[in-house]
């Protein structure tokens, strides 16, 4: 038995290897540039990447809808879709279906 401890712990003789494999696991879990912050920070760069592109479609939608409101034709429907408004010879009737009506 004591042949099988010496046989792994031979190479840990050595200074030079004993050095490196302590400078190594320093380097990858210890130091203030290790892998393991590298690696947050770069799942943290992702994760602000993907932000950026959602805000960058919804920026793109509310352009759209400027510029559909900014049309005499498209603040009209606006006006009658959201507010339910309507002109004075109109009258309005709003249907709802009862799978679309909000239920408790």
């Amino acid at each position: 038995m004591p042949k099988l401890k010496n046989k792994y712990l031979k190479p840990f003789k050595n200074w030079f290897v004993l050095i490196l494999v302590i400078f190594a696991v320093w380097m990858l879990f210890f130091d203030a540039n290790s892998w393991l912050i590298h690696h947050e920070l770069n799942m943290d760069i992702k994760a602000l990447e993907n932000e950026k592109e959602y805000y960058r479609k919804e920026i793109e939608k509310d352009n759209k809808a400027i510029k559909e409101l900014s049309t005499e034709e498209g603040l009209e429907k606006f006006a009658r879709e959201e507010y339910y408004m309507k002109r004075d010879n109109e009258e309005i009737f709003i249907i709802e279906y009862e799978d679309s009506l909000k239920t408790k």
